[in-house]
């Protein structure tokens, strides 16, 4: 069944993309929800009831050296019951990485679940074999993981056994963190499992400080708050409930024919709780925004309105700060926002909505402003130096065409046409150099990049979006869209990755490596 929505993105598609020989947006297309929504049998809680959490600092074992656990935890989410998550150190979010640039940092994973797994540090500048790699796997003691024999779901061919990696209960991943201070998180990367196992909890921050960064004005301390939002549907009993073929996500891969658009939950969660409230003095705030949901994009607003002014972005400080009335975030996009809560009185509430949500989903969490404070922050006009976007930089142009292919069961989601193929790269830049990649598109798909930071140069032809801006790691790709990036080969050598970051599109094989050489 082809959707209304996916009809009329096709019958504007249909209007040609003149600069690339594939068509234009239509002006309504931004607006667009990416997925379908999976209803829950527990009717929701009350929201703005709960206090927002703040996930807890990991501490090193020893210095530049963290161990945590994946396993499994009964935690309280919807009041009144109880779910199991599958959460780092059993926490969801996971703890919180708080690193330097130049670290360098050693985290060792070791995995206590019945699934394997695969870490990704998400925007982090890593060593290919600490990148996370979907079938360089971590496999729990005692528990036997033979890799399918016949075509993986969704991949048309058999996976080449000598593409699979197995540790045996845990390993160690190695971040040198030679990059600027942003807010990067992990999250689970398992080859065509990601988006049911990051839906059960296996993800969290990680947020690189750096010189630059402390030497500005900016809020701190507990006025510099991580929230990661997402969307979660729960079962009667209060587990989460999620269309995946294979429950026990061991045999076979993918979702329920009627969500292969993507999974969108009806209840909204910030750092794990549903709709939640946070006290805030009439001060300014630091908010660390990330879109850890699998499909659901959303435009942030203010109610009472009021400014989000942006001074980072996924990969770090922007030159100078940009005023949003509205920020829309695609899948693991992250927008680093000041809000000055002094221009509304104590005693006000003030709600985060998402415009693009309806009903229930249309609130995200709530502030509220219960106290004067004494400002000791600013938003200064110079953030930090960035050396311009030069187009004739270029040594390379490609084009990577983000596309569903096929009907029925044997649909996938695809680049330039073909399934995800462990080992055979779609492109070789060299390190050091710098590219033009042309992203386009027949739907909504959040385009990320794995190693390679890259400037947003042009949509459809036109200068980027106001919230384009700064070296990003994840782009959001619009139905019928051409989107141009120059895209900077820096740190390793060695094979990486780009894929949507709809999960449900990337477990049905949207994904290409490239090898940087």
């Amino acid at each position: 069944m082809i959707s209304r929505r996916r009809l009329l993105g096709g019958a504007l598609g249909a209007t040609g993309l003149a600069a690339a020989g594939y068509g234009t947006v239509s002006a309504g297309a931004s607006g667009e929800t990416a997925g379908e929504v999976l209803a829950s049998a527990l009717p929701p809680p009350r929201p703005f009831t709960v206090p927002l959490p703040v996930p807890a600092v990991a501490s090193p074992v020893r210095p530049g050296h963290y161990e945590v656990v994946q396993r499994a935890a009964k935690v309280e989410i919807v009041p009144g019951t109880t779910t199991e998550v599958w959460g780092f150190d059993g926490t969801f979010p996971g703890p919180t990485f708080q690193v330097r640039r130049g670290g360098p940092v050693t985290v060792r994973v070791r995995n206590e679940l019945p699934v394997p797994t695969s870490t990704h540090l998400h925007g982090g500048v890593t060593p290919a074999g600490s990148d996370g790699y979907p079938t360089d796997l971590v496999v729990a003691e005692g528990r036997g993981f033979r890799p399918p024999p016949g075509g993986h779901s969704h991949h048309g061919t058999a996976v080449d056994p000598s593409r699979w990696t197995l540790h045996a209960g845990a390993r160690e991943y190695a971040y040198p963190l030679d990059q600027r201070a942003a807010t990067l998180w992990y999250h689970d990367h398992r080859m065509d499992f990601t988006a049911p196992q990051v839906w059960r909890g296996l993800a969290g921050f990680m947020i690189v400080g750096d010189d630059e960064d402390d030497a500005l004005p900016l809020p701190r301390g507990e006025r510099d708050v991580p929230l990661m939002i997402c969307d979660r549907s729960f079962e009667e009993d209060g587990s989460f409930r999620y269309p995946a073929v294979d429950p026990s996500l061991l045999v076979s891969a993918g979702v329920e024919a009627a969500y292969m658009e993507g999974v969108e939950g009806d209840v909204i969660l910030v750092n794990g709780a549903p709709w939640p409230v946070l006290e805030v003095s009439a001060t300014r705030y630091r908010l660390r925004l990330l879109n850890a949901s699998n499909a659901r994009r959303y435009r942030l607003e203010l109610t009472p309105g009021g400014d989000l002014v942006q001074v980072g972005s996924d990969a770090g400080l922007l030159a100078a700060p940009v005023a949003h009335r509205a920020i829309t975030m695609a899948p693991a996009e992250r927008f680093d926002v000041v809000v000055d809560f002094s221009a509304y009185p104590v005693g006000t509430e003030v709600t985060m909505v998402n415009t693009l949500g309806t009903g229930p989903a249309r609130d995200v969490m709530r502030f509220r402003v219960a106290r004067r404070g004494r400002e000791d922050s600013a938003v200064p006009k110079r953030l930090a130096t960035l050396e311009p976007a030069v187009r004739s930089s270029a040594a390379a142009s490609r084009l990577f065409d983000f596309r569903r292919t096929g009907q029925g069961p044997a649909a996938s989601w695809t680049i330039n046409g073909v399934p995800f193929r462990p080992g055979s790269p779609l492109a070789r830049p060299r390190l050091g150099t710098t590219e033009i990649w042309r992203f386009t598109s027949d739907f909504h798909h959040p385009v990320h990049v794995h190693l390679a930071h890259f400037r947003v140069l042009s949509r459809n032809g036109r200068p980027p979006a106001a919230a384009d801006g700064g070296w990003k790691d994840t782009v959001d790709v619009r139905p019928y869209e051409v989107v141009e990036v120059l895209v900077r080969f820096e740190g390793f050598r060695g094979r990486y990755m780009m894929h949507c970051h709809n999960l449900e599109h990337e477990d049905m094989a949207m994904m290409a490596d490239f090898e940087v050489v």
